[in-house]
Order: C-alpha cells, then sequence, then structure tokens
C-alpha cells in the first residue's frame, strides 16, 4: 500500500520535521483500511510528533478517510492524547491532601517560577511540560513529585534547581 504523501508546507506542519512526517505517513498506510485503526494511528503519531495538533489530525483524518470531526472527537475524548505540545520531560506535582498540607503548592509556585510556565504548559524549548495532579499514591513522602518515571519526595522549593539540572 502507496503512504500518503504529507507536504511539509501545509499549514501547521512545519514544526514537524520530514522525518516525523514520513513516519506518521507509515503508521497511516501501514493501517489503512484495517476496523479500528483509529486510536491504534493516534497513539503511535502522538509518539512521533510528541502531540496531536488540528494539522495532524487532518492529515490523519485524510489518509484514513474519517471525518476529522471523528478523529477529533477521539482526540479529545482520551486524556492520553493531546493537542498541546509536551516537553521532553513531564513534570507532575502532586497537589493531594497529604502533599498540599505538606507544601505542595509551593513546591508548584516554585516550579513555575523556575521553568517560567503555568501548569498545563510547555517550556519554549520543549524540554519541560509542567502538570499537576491530585494524587501519585505517594502520601508517606509527601509533598512529592515525578519527572518521567522518577519519584522525587520530600522535595523542598530550594532543591527543585538541583533536582531540574539532572533532566537537561
Amino acid at each position: 500500500m502507496a503512504a500518503v504523501e504529507t507536504n511539509i508546507t501545509d499549514a501547521g506542519l512545519a514544526e514537524f520535521t520530514a522525518e516525523q512526517l514520513a513516519q506518521v505517513d507509515k503508521i497511516i498506510a501501514d493501517h489503512k483500511g484495517k476496523p479500528g485503526a483509529l486510536i491504534p494511528v493516534l497513539e503511535q503519531v502522538q509518539e512521533v510528533c510528541g502531540y496531536l495538533p488540528m494539522s495532524i489530525q487532518t492529515v490523519v483524518s485524510d489518509g484514513l478517510s474519517i471525518p476529522l470531526a471523528n478523529v477529533f472527537g477521539v482526540v479529545t475524548f482520551y486524556s492520553f492524547f493531546t493537542m498541546i505540545p509536551r516537553g521532553k520531560h513531564v513534570i507532575r506535582v502532586c497537589l493531594g491532601t497529604a502533599c498540599y498540607v505538606r507544601g505542595g503548592q509551593n513546591i508548584l509556585d516554585r516550579m513555575s517560577q523556575i521553568l517560567g510556565i503555568e501548569p498545563g504548559e510547555c517550556t519554549a524549548d520543549r524540554n519541560f511540560s509542567l502538570e499537576t495532579v491530585r494524587c501519585l499514591g505517594a502520601c508517606g513522602l509527601a509533598p512529592v513529585v515525578v519527572i518521567d518515571a522518577d519519584t522525587h519526595g520530600q522535595v523542598k522549593p530550594a532543591k527543585l534547581e538541583q533536582v531540574l539540572a539532572k533532566y537537561n
């Protein structure tokens, strides 16, 4: 099956490399015509591109011959899909009861100050995304910050820059 040729100059696609777009085309071609292909395609495409902006959703829609509204509906329904760029490293600050009581909000405020972003945003260099969560299940280590798969417990605002340095 021939791959869908994606034009890099298409609106909104210029931020993606030719290699990324070629991978997207291959993913689509490998799944075209298969029932239930949309979610696996979106998962793989998000892995390649980092997120699913409307320009990429349009490529998927065209490539799989699925209405754009259906693609958008799936992307916005499932929380593991994102239309906002995520950083190379995702930082999750816990604001559950134990973490909040032990200074979680101070951790979040300091993290926002250091990175220059608010929760839900990504640094300009796309190195870090900042998110809040309600519980990480590590209440005994409160306050807790998770960066990628690494859990940092009993975090102090003064030590955040040192913790972040490990991910630069």
